[in-house]
């Protein structure tokens, strides 16, 4: 298979990265890239280390050696605001969701921090109609319209997903890092969030942390395969689904590809 991408320079570079907790090594050495126009999965199994891989990108945890670089610039001093300022949009695990706040309102929060404003009176920033038209065209990509009235709280498990993608939209990234965004979905919501993760690629290149094989197959171009936080294969679809190593050291099987 022809990568139409591997003489461009990477969007996203992970260089050597490692992360240990005690005598827990969390991330060994790491290195992967994306490319614009791709989806990168990586996948791995429960407590593998993605999580923790994505939190270094994100500027979350610092890595004890390794780098990270966006359009070829080291960025581990920046905070993780500054990186999202820089490009880096990432759906967050549900808890970083205002519960109380409307789905609006969590849109337009994210809409701010891409500006590069400060929340101080949430008030007034509801009132400001470009922040408001950003967060409105965000939901409505998502299939949020019809609820962009109603408390977060009160929406589903699933659509709490779709608002985290949202919210990545409104600070329309260089990239986006995505935390399982098919998580609680069912099968038609992850079947719909397929088909508009496929059309988001041409926006901005992901990297992808999905359990869903179903959909990692339907969408990666490539697959970094992470195992007791080291990266132990990196391929097409097709090379993963073949690789031996894979196999046992992920899967245990050979058919469960």
């Amino acid at each position: 298979m022809t990568d139409p991408n591997h003489s461009v320079s990477p969007v996203l570079e992970v260089r050597g990265v490692s992360k240990s907790f005690g005598a827990l090594h969390a991330s060994r050495d790491i290195s992967l890239d994306l490319r614009a126009g791709e989806i990168h999965a990586l996948i791995g199994p429960n407590g593998a280390g993605k999580s923790t891989l994505i939190k270094q990108i994100t500027g979350e945890l610092r890595p004890d050696r390794g780098s990270v670089l966006l359009n070829g610039e080291p960025i581990d001093h920046l905070s993780r605001m500054a990186r999202a300022q820089r490009g880096l949009g990432r759906t967050f695990q549900i808890s970083a969701l205002a519960m109380d706040f409307t789905v609006l309102q969590n849109a337009v929060l994210g809409a701010l921090v891409a500006r590069g404003g400060v929340f101080r009176f949430f008030s007034n920033v509801m009132r400001d109609r470009d922040l408001v038209a950003r967060a409105s065209e965000a939901l409505d990509r998502v299939g949020l319209a019809d609820v962009a009235q109603m408390r977060t709280a009160d929406i589903s498990h699933g659509q709490r997903r779709q608002l985290e993608v949202a919210i990545a939209l409104t600070q329309r990234p260089k990239l986006f890092l995505m935390d399982e965004p098919m998580a609680g979905l069912g099968a038609g919501g992850s079947q719909s969030m397929t088909v508009f993760l496929a059309s988001l690629r041409q926006e901005a290149p992901i990297l992808l942390v999905e359990h869903d094989m179903d959909a990692v197959f339907a969408l990666a171009d490539r697959i970094s395969v992470l195992v007791y936080g080291q990266i132990i294969a990196t391929g097409t679809q097709e090379e993963i689904r073949n690789s031996v190593e894979v196999q046992r050291a992920y899967l245990g099987e050979e058919d469960a590809l």
